[in-house]
């Protein structure tokens, strides 16, 4: 086939425009179609069409959790991460409309682990000499732009990250006058410790969440010892409810 043949989308049919293929490993995908998959998914040019539509599938199916969801805790600022803490589900949003936007919904038995990444950029500053040239302050001053990533890990069939920037625009810390900024300024900066503890708690959080998730299997998978039952005094091993399994008394309560 020629460069400027029509092409077709190997999952809908339909007709695919000059700049609008999504090349696959053994096709043609639509923008349409790939708008469809997970937005933290990222190896699209080396799956095959068998595999971008099991994604599709998982993808529509994903609804019905979204619909499902039903959200206690919110934490984030444009990008939010919501908590199911009932279900013991989380999805991250970055628009807030649900429906439309369709975030992957996951267990807390799914993360496995957290990271805030903060990246920094040093920009220097000059001045202007006497001939109208720029030239370097004598020491050299800088400015410094911050930007802080949370990095959810998980276990899930298509991506194995979640990562997203905290701040909507870059964190810029300027020299106070008179002064030389440096690194350590940053941390005097509102919009930074803002930034920070809200990435630290969103860290803690989630930790805290796949520790419960943790406990709980362990707990559940731990071998159940004999009591005797304070009400008619048989020797039982209480039932999936902490009760007697004779007289159906508490045990433990």
């Amino acid at each position: 086939m020629g460069l400027f043949d029509k092409k077709y989308c190997d999952v809908c049919g339909a007709k695919i425009g000059l700049l609008g293929n999504r090349k696959l490993e053994d096709g043609n995908l639509c923008k349409s179609c790939a708008s469809k998959l997970s937005p933290w998914f990222s190896d699209r040019r080396h799956s095959t069409l068998a595999e971008i539509k099991e994604q599709l599938d998982y993808r529509e199916a994903n609804r019905e959790r979204v619909a499902a969801f039903r959200c206690t805790k919110t934490l984030g600022l444009s990008t939010k991460v919501l908590l199911d803490e009932d279900a013991g589900k989380f999805l991250v949003t970055t628009t807030g409309r649900l429906d439309d936007e369709n975030p992957d919904v996951l267990d807390f038995s799914q993360v496995t682990g957290c990271d805030l990444d903060v990246q920094e950029n040093r920009h220097e500053l000059y001045r202007e000499d006497s001939e109208g040239r720029q030239v370097s302050y004598s020491p050299p001053r800088y400015e410094y732009e911050y930007d802080f990533y949370v990095v959810i890990h998980v276990n899930a069939p298509y991506f194995d990250e979640i990562r997203f920037r905290l701040n909507s625009s870059s964190i810029t810390v300027h020299p106070r006058p008179g002064f030389i900024a440096t690194s350590n300024d940053a941390k005097r900066d509102f919009a930074y410790q803002q930034c920070e503890n809200l990435g630290n708690e969103i860290k803690a959080e989630l930790t805290k969440v796949r520790q419960s998730v943790r406990d709980s299997a362990a707990a559940a998978g731990a071998p159940r010892t004999a009591v005797t039952c304070p009400f008619c005094g048989a020797t039982t091993i209480p039932d999936a409810n902490g009760c007697c399994e004779y007289c159906g008394g508490a045990l433990g309560g």
